[in-house]
């Protein structure tokens, strides 16, 4: 079973606490060759665990840059999306404002055409009542010629 660089600072941490220590002071005696060796340990399982906490940090830049790549291709689609439906409600808004002047404009073009009939249909009247003055003039001139003709024949005849 393969140590780890933990268990083997574990193991030197066991090993000074387990050592003779020197009288009066805080200083413990270990054996030269017992300290070379644990060092010699570490050595050899620093480059794996090194290895192994570069991996990890490799995959975590691989996993950031993923996820940045996955959230600027969400935030170009929502733009995307966003900007259709601005597209979207500005021809609906254009279309609105049209159809509103087409109104206005039928509204004004019906108004015209009802004022223009009015006036046409007064001026034919207007005409037809001069037409018809002039002719009950022209009736009552001649049913007064008529009369005089009566009375005349009546006084001559």
């Amino acid at each position: 079973m393969s140590k780890d660089v933990f268990k083997v600072l574990e193991e030197l941490e066991e090993h000074i606490q387990g050592c003779r220590r020197v009288p009066m002071t805080d200083k413990v005696l270990v054996s030269e060759e017992t300290l070379l060796d644990y060092i010699d340990q570490l050595r050899s399982l620093l480059p794996e665990e090194l290895r192994q906490a570069k991996l990890l940090v490799k995959d975590r830049e691989h996993l950031i840059e993923d996820a940045r790549v996955d959230v600027e291709r969400l935030l170009a689609e929502a733009n995307q999306r966003i900007e259709g439906m601005i597209r979207e409600s500005e021809v609906v808004k254009r279309a609105e404002d049209a159809a509103q002047e087409v109104v206005v404009q039928s509204r004004r073009t019906a108004y015209e055409i009802k004022n223009n009939a009015t006036r046409y249909a007064d001026d034919l009247m207007s005409n037809l009542e001069t037409n018809l003055e002039q002719n009950l003039a022209l009736i009552r001139s001649g049913r007064e010629e008529l009369d005089q003709l009566k009375r005349d024949r009546a006084v001559n005849g």
